[in-house]
């Protein structure tokens, strides 16, 4: 099983600690792309529109001008890099080790500025949007798009892909042939606060059930016990299983 979840726009910024080694962060496939995003978000950050370019409000350019030390500034796991709600609901930090240990395998975070990370990647804090166009790279979304299939369809193997991703990043990229089969969007009725916020908690669910379903309708079965559920099935070929999910 995959478990996709988005970046989050809030970021845990350490005050002291290592650096990040780029070429230490899952998928090193990817170490060149990581190398030339991080080249144009530091020269970016240096410019006079920089938060333009980014597209980033004016009221934080203080995390704009933190961008021009991202590659010596202390990193800690990705997983306490992304804070916001739906972090809170996976709580990470509670969970059992042995549901730490799943999710360390299970759960991949989309980066605008990594690609794709998981959890225990030592990653720095940044400012971005995932839609910036950088000089060098171009514009991050369609650069993501023509590289994240060589290493997530790979990653996702046999199992099940869970789709927690929402908005540009979902854009970013999406599962193609039989993985697109056991392809699960997570979808939460109601406001988008609640909805991350529940997204977190069926990662959190997902990765503390030792179940390991292989087929889109095994899923409600592992999530039952916690949430009301509702499995759709794909509106045409190429699309996404649909699981509403409500926590009780």
């Amino acid at each position: 099983m995959l478990i996709l979840l988005p970046p989050s726009e809030t970021k845990y910024r350490p005050t002291r600690g290592a650096p990040m080694r780029v070429e230490a962060i899952s998928f090193p496939e990817l170490c060149g792309i990581r190398e030339e995003v991080l080249d144009g978000l530091v020269e970016a950050s240096g410019r006079e529109d920089a938060r333009t370019i980014l597209r980033v409000p004016p009221t934080l350019g203080g995390e704009v001008e933190a961008n021009r030390t991202i590659r010596t500034r202390p990193a800690r796991p990705a997983i306490e890099i992304y804070t916001g709600v739906l972090y809170d609901g996976l709580d990470w930090a509670t969970m059992t080790a042995a549901g730490r240990r799943r999710g360390a395998r299970r759960v991949i975070i989309s980066s605008a500025v990594y690609g794709a990370v998981r959890p225990g990647d030592r990653i720095a804090p940044y400012r971005t949007s995932i839609c910036a166009d950088l000089p060098g790279p171009g514009p991050l979304d369609d650069l993501w798009k023509a590289s994240l299939d060589a290493v997530l369809t790979p990653a996702a193997g046999p199992g099940l892909l869970v789709d927690c991703r929402s908005g540009p990043y979902a854009a970013t990229w999406r599962p193609t042939g039989t993985l697109a089969d056991r392809w699960v969007a997570v979808r939460v009725p109601g406001a988008s606060h609640m909805a991350k916020h529940t997204r977190g908690l069926v990662t959190r669910a997902l990765c503390e059930s030792a179940a390991d379903p292989r087929r889109p309708a095994a899923l409600p079965a592992v999530l039952g016990g916690h949430f009301d559920v509702g499995l759709i099935p794909p509106e045409r070929p190429g699309r996404p299983w649909i699981l509403d999910a409500l926590a009780r």
